[in-house]
Parts: structure tokens; sequence; C-alpha cells
């Protein structure tokens, strides 16, 4: 039965099998399949709630929810191998801003979405806690009118 316009199954790496834990940050890991409404414009929403990283400076764990937000184009991203990348991260060194702007210029390159966004709500450390946000549009004015209009009216509660 053909559901939701998908043709076949196309040849994915990570979902359906079993996988060792990743190791570092690796970008390879993201895959992607051809989305099944590329006429239809909808959200696709992302919470990673255990995503973890390491302060470049002193080592030190950082915690965060990381929440991706994106309207696809041609191509989704394949929800295990997100999972994957992102757990990654937790031997990786970054500050918070890098991680985000990190993820989302690696999905951007991935799949060309027509808009996309990445929150980290980072817990506490130091008595302050960080919010980084950064957005993207393809070139087409309706979607840069979406990231300008974000960008100036964004509200950085842990909503997303």
């Amino acid at each position: 039965m053909n559901t939701g316009g998908v043709k076949k199954r196309e040849k994915l790496q990570s979902l359906g099998r079993k996988t060792d834990c990743v190791s570092g940050y690796d970008p390879s890991l993201l895959e992607t399949f051809a989305n099944p409404h590329p006429d239809n414009d909808y959200w696709v929403r992302f919470n990673c709630l255990e995503f973890t990283s390491l302060c470049p400076v002193t080592s030190q764990p950082d915690f965060a929810t990381v929440y991706i937000h994106y309207i696809p184009g041609l191509r989704m991203v394949e929800s295990k191998s997100l999972k994957l990348y992102l757990f990654g991260f937790r031997n990786h060194g970054a500050f918070h801003e890098d991680c985000v702007n990190i993820i989302m210029k690696d999905l951007v390159r991935l799949m060309a979405p027509k808009y996309i966004e990445v929150l980290g709500v980072f817990n506490v450390r130091g008595g302050i806690s960080i919010y980084p946000w950064c957005n993207y549009a393809c070139d087409e004015p309706s979607y840069r009118e979406i990231a300008k209009y974000r960008l100036i009216n964004r509200d950085l509660t842990i909503s997303g």
C-alpha cells in the first residue's frame, strides 16, 4: 500500500539496525530521505532533550534541550541518524552558540530546507543559562520574510 506518496523505501543505514555509541562529532552520520509532500509547506520539529557538549575551555559537560524546527524542501533528515549525530556532540568541545550554528549549517548542507531554526536551551552553569538561536531561509523571498520575522519577533522561551 502506498501511504503519503512514498513510492519505495530508500536505503537508510541507521534506521532498523543496531548502532554503536558515537564517539564524536560526525556530520557524515546524517541521512536523508525524499520529502513525500514537497508541494506542501509544513513544519517538522525535533526536540533533543538530552543534548550534551563539552566546554572548549574547561572540558566540563554542558547539558541542553535542542529544538530543531524546519520546513522541508525536497529532502528530509532521518530521525535516528539525527539522534546519533546529536549524541556525537557529547565529546565535542564547542561553545553553546557554536553548537546551534554547527547543527543548523550541517542540516542546511544536508537537506537544503526551505526554512530552518535551531534553539539550544542550555542548563544553568555558573549562575547563567544561555539560549542561543539561529535560523536560515532559502533564497525564495517568502521564506526570507519568515526568517526576518522570526528573528525580529523571536521569543526565546523554553517552548522553542
